[in-house]
């Protein structure tokens, strides 16, 4: 089984990913922790990946690619996998369908997480986190409130929200999103392997949805 896990920030592809890899015994490959591997082997990609990762920058396209293609030319490359975060545009996915192809496997199924913005700006703007870097703990204005609003209900300490968390760059963060996907979106749909899920509910009523779209594509799963 080789799926990829397509969906905007805040719709909990890294949750349903681990599920996957847990319930199908499958590789969870997120391209973070490509990056972090490469980087720690020292492998030329991760040399060249590197002053990317350690300043926050976007790592080009080119870079990534060949991360993901050496991960699967080596010997321990996975031949049941789901892809989260990867590939992100068109381009990724035609350099990702030939790495695959000089390993003789393919994509089987891709499966999109469907959640409205203005869902994903209510998830991601009302997060609210710890800044103290014994505690951490984290809140959301609607799902887990503080206590007391703006206090961290463990330590007292006054919460603070993200840059990353702000509605104005979750909305941001939603336009590449869109601006990314769209073509990616119908590229896998015309080859026949998109499979549209709704991600609104509990995790395991998507999970369930997910899981269907799986035995639909590949009844031999």
């Amino acid at each position: 089984m080789r799926l990829i896990l397509i969906g905007p920030p805040g719709s909990g592809k890294g949750t349903q990913a681990k599920l996957l890899s847990e319930r199908f015994g499958l590789t969870h490959i997120a391209t973070g922790d490509i990056f972090r591997e490469a980087i720690r082997m020292g492998t030329s990609a991760g040399k060249m990946a590197e002053p990317y990762v350690s300043t926050g920058k976007l790592v080009p396209d080119e870079i990534v690619n060949e991360l993901v293609a050496d991960r699967f030319r080596r010997d321990d490359r996975p031949e049941r996998f789901v892809m989260d975060g990867y590939p992100r545009t068109r381009a990724q996915a035609t350099a990702f369908e030939q790495a695959l192809g000089e390993q003789g496997l393919d994509v089987q199924a891709v499966l999109l997480l469907t959640v409205e913005d203005e869902e994903i700006v209510r998830r991601l703007s009302g997060r609210w986190s710890c800044p103290n870097t014994a505690c951490k703990a984290t809140f959301h204005e609607t799902m887990r409130p503080p206590r007391i609003a703006g206090v961290c209900d463990n330590c007292k300490s006054k919460l603070i929200q993200r840059d990353d968390d702000r509605e104005e760059t979750v909305r941001r963060r939603l336009e590449v999103y869109h601006q990314n996907t769209a073509e990616l979106i119908g590229y896998y749909r015309s080859k026949g392997l998109l499979h549209p899920v709704a991600g609104k509910g509990s995790i395991e009523a998507i999970y369930s949805q997910i899981a269907g779209a799986i035995k639909r594509a590949i009844p031999t799963c």
